[in-house]
């Protein structure tokens, strides 16, 4: 049994890294079931997603888990999207996650501003796409549309962000 304690602070936001299980490349073709697993955990266990990003064999998200556990969200999450995966695939058992997470709480602004471009610019650091704005299944489009990120952002030079992102 592991003896990782999570620290969790009420109003504090975590930056999360989940993969899966020997980095299987489902994710981006069930996108359909992974969002609605976090939707469906979201109506009962209320968290803000703050930012997010779905590749093929893992995913990062930076959210608030408001007033719920944060290792609690992250297990709906998981189990959600495994049930009907294994479900839609006609699967009765197997593993689709690598077991835990890794998290990070968010520390400042500049910290904050850091994971965000992360999330952002991971489909063009896995040679998905050479443009954030051109990856589908990332937040990236909402924030530009609000003026946070400039059209060519993540295009005109590579983006280099230093620290660990649970990769």
């Amino acid at each position: 049994m592991t003896n990782i304690r999570r620290y969790f602070q009420t109003g504090n936001l975590y930056f999360l890294t989940h993969v899966t299980s020997s980095r299987i490349p489902i994710l981006v073709d069930n996108f359909d079931l992974l969002w609605r697993g976090i939707n469906t955990t979201r109506a009962k266990h209320p968290f803000d997603l703050i930012a997010w990003v779905v590749l093929p064999d893992h995913m990062h998200l930076l959210i608030n888990p408001l007033q719920c556990d944060l290792s609690g969200i992250m297990r709906k999450i998981k189990l959600a999207f495994s049930a009907k995966y294994r479900e839609g695939f006609g699967l009765a058992s197997g593993r689709i996650w690598q077991n835990r997470f890794w998290d990070h709480g968010i520390r400042d602004q500049e910290d904050f501003n850091r994971h965000l471009d992360y999330i952002h610019y991971n489909p063009v650091k896995h040679g998905l796409v050479s443009a954030p704005a051109d990856y589908p299944y990332s937040s990236f489009r909402e924030y530009r549309a609000q003026g946070y990120y400039s059209d060519d952002w993540g295009v005109q030079e590579q983006i280099v962000l230093e620290g660990l992102f649970g990769e």
